[in-house]
């Protein structure tokens, strides 16, 4: 298994480039982040409502305020983030939320 503290964030998020990011989604052209190492990264800058998040490590991220609505967190653990005011998609129940935020579990979204 991989260690995720050595996984490298994707340059645009870790930089907090929201402007290049943000424009890129404006032309429908989302950078792939399945399976990235999002810990501790601030989101909340970020146009990320029909992202692919899919396997994505969030531990401690800050997703305050976020629409996700549209989003793939199929598989995302958010360990610890702060999830204040963010909009979850509708297959995703209040109890994957809880326990990927407390636990650590991967959600499943259905």
């Amino acid at each position: 298994m991989a260690d995720i503290n050595r996984t490298p964030k994707p340059q645009l998020l870790f930089e907090e480039n929201a402007a290049t990011f943000n424009k890129l989604v404006a032309q429908g052209k989302t950078p792939d982040l399945t399976g990235q190492n999002l810990s501790d990264l601030d989101l909340r800058a970020f146009h990320l409502t029909h992202a692919n998040l899919s396997g994505c490590y969030l531990r401690g991220a800050n997703l305050k305020g976020l629409d996700l609505s549209g989003a793939n967190l199929n598989g995302a653990s958010i360990k610890n983030a702060s999830i204040s005011g963010t909009l979850f998609p509708k297959g995703l129940s209040a109890c994957e939320i809880q326990m990927s935020h407390d636990q650590g579990t991967r959600m499943r979204q259905g």
